[in-house]
């Protein structure tokens, strides 16, 4: 009782090291987010910066669809325009060889742009132009990116992405156009392959591809339906795709009414350095898969909820194996009005932990230690409303770290103004003083739930002492790729 009283008041004690703490926030009046931060060095100062996708209303242009924030400062360092919100986070390699990351990032209207990390100039965009039909040319949403091995022999790797989704469809036309998988050479934006999904459908999903050394091949799993549309989730290699043989893809799961949306995770749960899968559908299940066979490990089921977020790993229970946080929404779409959140036990499937913490978002979790017990907290945004005497509603949101030890709640940051609907914290040391820093995004307009007149991006300093990289300290993990891993790939 005595020990778990400490780690209690020394919780609390990081709470108010957090609260008190304030480094900069960056007010940006005309746009709104979906995106989660991503943090690399741009100006090459020692500081992370913090770079966002960005946007106006859905099918509006603007000139600050991609930014980058100066980490010291929160000042912009430069903006580039997109046809239509870019809503994905950003993914990094350096393509020009300048010794600075470079961004990949996606959104509506068929948006996937390399830019320059070092001054925002554009290196390619995949679709160019404003006033093309894409819908008839067959280019739809692009999802985030994954990095393969070098395809075309420029000793750079390629990347391999996810393109789909008719927005223009009717909720139920079960007649939408299928989905592609497709490799583009990531120096110049070429087409390198396309396939299409082999049950014909749509797709929502980011993909998810891991190196597999015992077959000298590459994992890849992708998921087809959305919100109304039943899908699949589905197993295939680099190799399968490289000879347009998605057709040998493995079905692991189904969705007779609803698909496969949030991005799953590749994880090590049985113990044999074989990463497993890990996969939500959007009917409110969680299923397990064995990596090397796909053999389903456990099912939980969530009744009543549906999923459109990515998952959060973490070491929860206190035991060796990873286990799983995930903040779903209540109800069915289109009435999605509140948020369900359940943490499960990786070794078996068993609901360890459940709660109702906000209104409607589909941002993820991330974990650290926060009290130095060994078992991980969950940092989550929550959504909430003030009422006042006139009857007013003020919508409000925050950050809270949830303690599975004790199952409490804690608020950690200060309440702003407005709602985060899906950005994703970022947790690391952004300019290497040894200390717990925190990425923290969120929309403005406190009178309404879904705008985009108006973001804040802050970055809040804490004294907690950074003695370990958490391995899911950003959305799909602190390598943005969908991997929980415990050192750098």
């Amino acid at each position: 009782m005595f020990i778990r009283f400490i780690s209690i008041l020394f919780l609390l004690l990081v709470v108010l090291e957090i609260q008190a703490q304030y480094a900069w926030s960056k007010e940006l009046p005309t746009i709104g987010t979906f995106s989660s931060p991503r943090v690399a060095d741009l100006n090459g100062d020692g500081v992370g910066d913090v770079i966002l996708g960005a946007g106006r209303e859905e099918f509006i242009p603007s000139d600050s669809a991609i930014i980058a924030l100066d980490g010291k400062s929160g000042e912009l360092l430069w903006t580039v325009s997109a046809r239509d919100q870019i809503f994905g986070s950003a993914n990094l390699l350096d393509i020009n060889d300048d010794g600075i990351q470079d961004i990949i990032i996606n959104g509506r209207s068929a948006e996937l742009q390399a830019i320059s990390g070092k001054d925002g100039s554009r290196i390619w965009q995949f679709v160019e132009g404003e006033d093309r039909n894409l819908r008839e040319e067959g280019w739809y949403n692009f999802y985030n990116a994954q990095f393969i091995p070098d395809q075309n022999g420029d000793q750079l790797a390629d990347i391999l992405v996810s393109n789909g989704g008719d927005v223009l469809a009717e909720p139920y036309d079960s007649m939408r156009p299928p989905g592609h998988l497709m490799i583009i050479d990531a120096k110049s934006g070429a087409l390198i392959k396309m396939v299409d999904t082999p049950d014909g459908k749509e797709t929502y999903m980011s993909l998810i591809a891991v190196e597999d050394p015992e077959n000298n091949d590459t994992k890849v799993v992708y998921g087809t339906g959305g919100e109304t549309i039943g899908g699949h989730l589905f197993a295939t290699t680099l190799s399968d795709i490289l000879q347009d043989s998605l057709d040998r893809s493995i079905e692991l799961a189904t969705g007779n009414a609803k698909g496969f949306i949030g991005p799953p995770a590749w994880v090590d749960i049985t113990g044999d350095n074989i990463h497993d899968l890990v996969a939500c559908s959007v009917d409110g299940r969680m299923m397990a898969f064995d990596g090397r066979d796909y053999k389903k490990l456990w099912e939980a089921e969530f009744p009543n909820t549906e999923t459109y977020s990515s998952l959060c790993i973490g070491q929860f229970t206190g035991d060796e194996t990873p286990d799983f946080f995930i903040s779903i929404a209540a109800g069915v779409w289109p009435k999605l009005e509140w948020n369900r959140q359940f943490m499960i036990d990786g070794s078996d499937g068993s609901i360890a932990y459940s709660d109702s913490l906000g209104f409607y978002q589909t941002s993820s979790g991330i974990a650290i230690d926060l009290n130095k017990d060994g078992r991980e907290e969950v940092l989550l945004s929550v959504n909430y409303q003030e009422i006042d005497s006139l009857y007013r509603k003020f919508f409000r949101n925050m950050l809270v770290a949830i303690n599975f030890e004790t199952g409490e709640p804690f608020q950690i940051s200060a309440s702003y103004p407005g709602n985060n609907i899906s950005s994703t914290p970022w947790i690391g040391d952004i300019d290497g003083n040894g200390k717990m820093d925190i990425i923290y995004v969120h929309a403005t307009n406190e009178r309404h739930t879904y705008t985009f007149d108006g973001m804040q991006v802050n970055l809040i300093p804490t004294d907690l002492i950074m003695d370990y990289d958490p391995p899911w300290g950003s959305y799909m993990g602190s390598y943005f790729d969908g991997v929980y891993r415990k050192s750098p790939p």
